[in-house]
């Protein structure tokens, strides 16, 4: 009986992080240290560093991977799927309102005019993302290096095969400094591989079943699982890849780009996961099966986003005792976190030059990061001042 009422709390606790915590995976990790540790309990400061630590090293959303592995340790495969759920539905269902609400606007053909900022404060955005990368992860001339070249790759090849090439090959590069790591007294690992087949089993599955029945929803779904199977460093990194794969990839080009860098604008400015930013691409990539179609775009988006990280988390938290003792292991940390940045700041260049080059995009773009970077002021004022900018300049 305590401990269903403990589970019952504990999803409440849950709920209550998805619709307060704003700012990304370093921000959720401050308000998961104050309610998950510090109020309630349910694991030590050293846990919760730890089961971070290890969500990093993994592809898909850091912050969705460490609260549903909290769950897991909680209780069980069970509980941390309902963690999820309540954790990315918030975000998720509001993403998707809103790429219809921007499907509504341009088939009455109303003016975006009061938009305007949006986009060049979504370039803020991802410039703060990299920015924080970058001081809080890269601290050796390796580390810079390998983010410089990330970021010269990735301009210049421009196809979304390029990151997971550019994040392996620079995990693998800094794993042969592991004798810089200290020794720890190695176990035998024993690898439960369920998890890892039901991953790689769904993600065979989805292209081969996407290339056979050419549907739509089935492709979208293995874009977003493929794409969350290969991120790391969170949605900062999702951005380059998505908007390369959705806007700029000749094929498709489900959006523009002033339709991308609007809705990634809105998902920075509500709590919760930057990866729910999927549901607004899947939504308007099926904006023309109309209102349903747009609600099954949004969820098999947010479905393929999340699935792999969680089945990733839950393959690797089982041995992850074992594993962390190997000092390559954490050595290639270095290498993906540096490449990460890299990518980030490739994107915000690349988010940039569809936009006019004025004076007031680019002081729009560098007022949002010097608010980000040197105030305290709560990210969605920020899109509200620059959407009441927009209106007053277009109406008054």
């Amino acid at each position: 009986m305590i401990r269903n009422v403990r589970y019952y709390i504990f999803l409440k606790d849950v709920l209550m992080l998805a619709v307060t915590t704003f700012g990304g995976p370093q921000a959720h990790l401050a308000h998961f240290q104050k309610i998950l540790v510090d109020k309630r309990q349910y694991l030590s400061e050293e846990e919760l560093l730890e089961i971070n630590s290890l969500c990093q090293i993994l592809p898909g959303p850091t912050s969705t991977q460490t609260l549903t592995a909290i769950g897991f340790k909680i209780g069980g495969p069970n509980l941390a799927y309902l963690t999820l759920i309540l954790w990315i539905l918030p975000g998720v269902t509001f993403m998707t309102l809103a790429a219809m609400m921007m499907s509504s606007i341009e088939q009455k053909n109303w003016s975006t005019e009061f938009t305007r900022f949006i986009q060049p404060m979504a370039v803020g955005f991802v410039s703060y993302g990299a920015y924080t990368i970058s001081v809080k992860t890269i601290h050796t001339k390796t580390g810079v290096a390998l983010m410089i070249l990330a970021a010269v790759l990735s301009y210049f090849i421009q196809t979304p095969f390029i990151f997971p090439i550019v994040l392996l090959c620079s995990g693998l590069l800094t794993a042969l400094k592991y004798k810089a790591q200290p020794k720890e007294e190695k176990t035998k690992i024993i690898i439960p591989w369920a998890n890892f087949l039901l991953w790689a089993g769904v993600l065979i599955g989805a292209a081969a079943l996407g290339g056979i029945t050419k549907a739509l929803p089935v492709r979208l779904f293995e874009n977003f699982y493929r794409n969350g199977s290969l991120i790391f460093g969170g949605g900062q990194v999702l951005t380059p890849l998505l908007y390369t794969e959705f806007v700029q990839y000749a094929p498709k080009q489900y959006l523009s780009s002033q339709e991308f860098l609007s809705g990634y604008a809105v998902a920075q400015s509500l709590p919760g996961p930057v990866f729910s930013f999927s549901s607004y691409i899947g939504a308007l990539s099926m904006r023309e099966y109309g209102t349903a179609g747009q609600l099954v775009g949004g969820f098999v988006a947010a479905l393929g986003i999340f699935l792999p990280g969680t089945f990733l988390i839950f393959f690797v938290i089982r041995f992850w005792e074992s594993l962390k003792k190997y000092r390559a292991v954490r050595a290639s940390l270095e290498g993906i976190t540096a490449a990460s940045a890299g990518l980030v700041i490739a994107s915000a260049v690349i988010l940039f030059q569809p936009l006019e080059n004025t004076v007031m995009n680019f002081a729009v773009t560098i007022i949002t990061f010097v608010l980000l970077a040197f105030t305290r002021v709560w990210s969605p004022l920020i899109i509200l001042g620059g959407l009441l900018l927009g209106f007053l300049l277009r109406y008054v």
